[in-house]
């Protein structure tokens, strides 16, 4: 792996986890910017800069990256909830289509034998 991925994991990793440290502390906009901030950036480590500007401002997902870069923009100037709200519903629109390829992952590094047969006859009414 390049240095730059392994730099981006861990930053988006440290993002991950201010983001729901600042959860836990009811919101707290400090944290909860700086692992907004983490996020983008190990993001921007991992897939490149021209790439990160090609996936938010597609012309198909302005919508989704609308509410996404403006619930950063409000967790920014101190509105964490209602910026953590938007910002939440903006990433469920963009990462939508990783959603099955992440629990086919996951569901395939762990064999529970109930959910690999429910996410397979998910996969096939798809």
């Amino acid at each position: 792996m390049m240095e730059t991925i392994k730099i981006g994991i861990g930053l988006v990793g440290f993002g991950l986890f201010f983001l729901l440290f600042g959860v836990l502390l009811y919101f707290d906009s400090v944290l909860l910017a700086f692992g907004n901030i983490l996020f983008l950036t190990g993001l921007t480590f991992i897939i490149g800069l021209r790439r990160t500007a090609y996936f938010f401002f597609q012309k198909q997902k302005f919508k989704s990256s609308f509410f996404f870069l403006g619930g950063v923009s409000l967790v920014l100037l101190r509105w964490p909830v209602i910026g953590m709200l938007l910002e939440t519903y903006g990433f469920i629109l963009l990462f939508r289509s990783f959603f099955p390829m992440a629990a086919g992952f996951v569901l395939s590094a762990v064999n529970i034998p109930f959910l690999n047969e429910f996410m397979q006859s998910n996969t096939n009414m798809v």
